[in-house]
């Protein structure tokens, strides 16, 4: 192991820009990148936009983090180089990590795979529209213009629901409404985004319970908070801005009730570079830490409730006044038996205590979550509890209080609000049908999960990735590899090489070169995890060859559909005109019209909760009541959840090490010494774990006191072989939080008796 520091941030992090920026081409090129007018590249807190970078959506400045920095320096990489692709086989790329296919450099031409060949072969810009094109176009296509002819793949035409189309949350909102609206016009609904692999379950939890998918609050709600609770998340790592809140929280006097089965040091104590104070001694975060075992945090969430009703610190009134099926949440409550929670949570009776004792006396409470809590087979359960506890107190519904799910990429939520979703809502569905004068197709539409069971089961024939790393997104790596395989034609959108590119391999397999966020040549907008709609610049491109993403869809789209119909599709390369039909079409957005003209960034109506008036039906919050899932796992078995490391975003790996646990390499498997002990392992021994899925071997033990003994903690995406395609039923997230795995010394073969050796002698 590497030497763990003992605090987030820090002067690490300040040296740690310093090398960035040697890698950038120095620190004045970094810090103007950094400055321009451009939303962040990764998380959706809020960063830069009109307010400049470097700067919140309420303009305070400076705030920036590493992983904004690491997004900024991995899109100024210099080109691929011309020999890369003669150089490096597909079973060479394969042999790639994470972070050595993100480092090779920025993608300039299109490159083309067939299946059978060992290299990737660069292809023309018009040859890769030409096989796009006729692998989507009707049989009357010849006939239409901006068809190209010349040879194109032999491959019959994939009919609409033969084909499906993929949405990473680093894109447009132009980009994802105009992709997503051509596939509806091309006639199919299998339309969905990388939520569905995370943070599904928030949209649905919240939607069952409130109506809304999204944070009830905004930004100058979360910095009046005297209590903030982190369930399932590691924000110091993955979205360390938030950090800089929780600093002036603390010292307004509040307080951060942190759960998680591993006690992170940057939620311990995180020093805010931008803060000289904290810089130098350091901020403490979390006023109370409580570890449940992986998989326990509906029983604890319901037995903080419990024990919230029996303190009579819940507002009687609130729920009676602006809540349904309070009756029955109350009469479930009182039925629960303690020890069922003490054992199916793994948090004891004093623990609990402290948490609803601080919950009890806080007057302004915001809860946030992250994928600890959506990565479960009852994920949306989770979220309804979180809700439900929220709901106790009266804190959704009035300002400085609510529920924050902290999303990752940058563009996520706008994504989803841009109606890339199988099934649209009613009123984006009739909008866009009477605004473009369209008859869209009316099936059901497959989530990612159900499109790649499809593709296994070669009922699709191509799919389109916008951006993202779906085969590194996939639970079941071995399973994702078979299914995109089987696939006449997978089209990838990337700025960079991802595992994707080795591993997710159709019969024929189009890398197209794009544009970063802050090269587009026309602006674009994107959204905020508090619904606050970003405007982005662009700016002047560092590569000849790449295109903008809206350039790329609309020209394909103009190519199988013609521009003859409801829409010109020659015409929507326009992000002005695109903005034009958003803001006619999805409910909210109506001032995104003018805003490359006006630069007035804007706030979506009807998300924000300061009073207690909700949009379900009976315009009252939906109390649910759930049963308690037993806590799995045998005496030979461990509870596995995956992590990301605090040198990477999502898929994205920036650095091998992880700083903040003091781990060296991602090829380990962390264990508490206590499980050490049981399995009778050494720290630092070659391991061999199993799921029901898959297994690895020459993983490395590695003793780590900060989690919570019964479980264990591996890196992803690396480990995605291990985690079975077990989903919850009402989101389709994938459960990459609860893997139940065997653990045993990898056996080392007995050379003395190798057929070669033997021979030799």
């Amino acid at each position: 192991m590497m030497r763990q520091v003992r605090t987030g941030g820090g002067w690490p992090a300040v040296r740690y820009t310093f090398s960035k920026a040697r890698e950038a081409g120095g620190l004045w090129k970094l810090w103007k990148a950094m400055r321009s007018k451009n939303a962040c590249k990764t998380c959706a807190l809020g960063m830069g936009g009109q307010q400049g970078g470097m700067a919140n959506e309420r303009g305070v400045f400076p705030e920036v983090c590493k992983k904004s920095l690491q997004a900024m320096v991995a899109d100024m990489q210099g080109a691929v180089k011309p020999e890369f692709f003669k150089t490096y086989s597909i079973p060479q790329l394969q042999m790639f990590s994470p972070r050595e296919l993100e480092t090779s450099g920025r993608l300039t031409l299109p490159v083309i795979h067939r299946q059978g060949e060992n290299y990737y072969q660069p292809i023309s810009w018009e040859d890769a529209f030409a096989r796009i094109i006729a692998k989507l176009a009707p049989a009357d296509a010849a006939t239409k213009p901006n068809i190209i002819d010349r040879a194109v793949t032999a491959a019959p035409a994939a009919s609409p629901n033969e084909t499906f189309w993929y949405f990473s949350g680093r894109s447009s909102n132009e980009a994802g409404f105009l992709l997503q609206v051509f596939a509806r016009v091309f006639g199919t609904n299998n339309v969905n985004n990388c939520s569905f692999y995370c943070h599904q379950a928030s949209g649905v939890g919240l939607g069952s319970v409130l109506g809304t998918g999204t944070a009830t609050l905004v930004l100058e709600d979360l910095e009046h908070a005297d209590l903030v609770f982190i369930i399932g998340g590691n924000p110091a790592s993955n979205h360390p801005r938030l950090m800089s809140t929780l600093k002036h929280l603390r010292r307004r006097g509040g307080h951060v009730v942190v759960i998680n089965p591993i006690v992170e040091t940057g939620l311990v104590n995180f020093s805010v570079p931008s803060d000289p104070i904290s810089l130098m001694f350091g901020t403490k975060i979390a006023s109370l830490y409580v570890q449940p075992h992986i998989g326990g945090d509906l029983a604890l969430l319901t037995g903080i409730a419990k024990r919230i009703v029996e303190m009579q610190a819940h507002d009687e009134q609130y729920l009676t006044k602006y809540c349904d099926h309070w009756p029955q949440l109350k009469a479930q409550l009182a039925s629960l038996d303690w020890a069922e929670i003490y054992q199916k949570s793994g948090v004891n009776a004093d623990a609990i205590q402290a948490i609803a004792t601080r919950y009890a006396a806080a007057e302004n409470v915001v809860f946030t979550w992250t994928m600890g809590i959506t990565h479960h087979t009852y994920g949306v359960e989770n979220v309804e509890a979180i809700a439900n506890l929220a709901l106790l107190r009266g804190m959704v519904g009035r300002p400085h209080a609510g529920l924050l799910p902290i999303r990752g990429h940058s563009n996520v939520q706008g994504i989803g609000s841009m109606g890339v979703t199988p099934q649209l809502k009613e009123a984006l569905f009739e909008r866009l049908e009477s605004y473009f004068g369209l008859q869209l197709p009316t099936t059901a539409g497959l989530d990612t999960l159900a499109c790649m069971e499809a593709a296994d089961r070669k009922e699709l024939k191509f799919g389109f990735c916008l951006g993202g790393n779906l085969y590194g997104s996939n639970p079941d790596a071995t399973f994702a590899s078979q299914a995109l395989g089987k696939l006449d034609l997978l089209v990838y959108l990337n700025t960079t090489l991802n595992t994707g590119h080795a591993h997710g391999l159709a019969k024929e397999t189009l890398i197209l070169p794009v544009l970063a966020r802050d090269e587009e040549p026309q602006s674009t907008t994107q959204e905020s995890m508090f619904n606050y709609v970003r405007l982005s610049d662009g700016g002047p491109a560092r590569h000849v060859g790449p295109k903008s993403e809206i350039e790329i869809i609309a020209t394909i789209a103009s190519g199988v559909l013609g521009n003859q119909g409801p829409i010109d599709w020659s015409l929507m390369q326009n992000t002005n005109r695109i903005r034009e039909a958003i803001a006619k079409v999805v409910p909210g957005f109506e001032q995104i019209k003018d805003v490359g003209e006006t630069k007035k960034e804007f706030q979506l109506a009807g998300r924000t909760f300061h009073t207690p008036h909700f949009p379900t039906k009976t315009g009252k919050a939906q109390l649910r009541v759930h049963s308690l899932p037993e806590l799995v796992g045998g005496p030979h078995e461990l509870r596995l959840m995956t992590i990301r490391s605090e040198g990477q975003f999502n898929t994205v790996v920036y650095e091998d090490n992880d700083l903040y646990r003091g781990i060296e390499g991602r090829n380990v498997i962390l264990l508490h010494p206590e499980d050490l002990d049981r399995f009778h392992l050494q720290p630092g021994q070659k391991t061999t774990i199993r799921s029901q899925t898959g297994e690895m071997t020459n993983i490395i033990a590695t003793s780590f006191e900060k989690i919570r003994p019964g479980n264990a903690a591996m890196y992803y995406p690396e480990c995605n072989i291990l985690v079975p395609r077990s989903a919850d039923p009402r989101s389709r997230t994938p459960a990459f939080k609860l893997v139940l795995v065997t653990i045993e010394p990898t056996k080392v073969p007995d050379m003395t008796k190798s057929p070669a050796l033997v021979r030799l002698r």
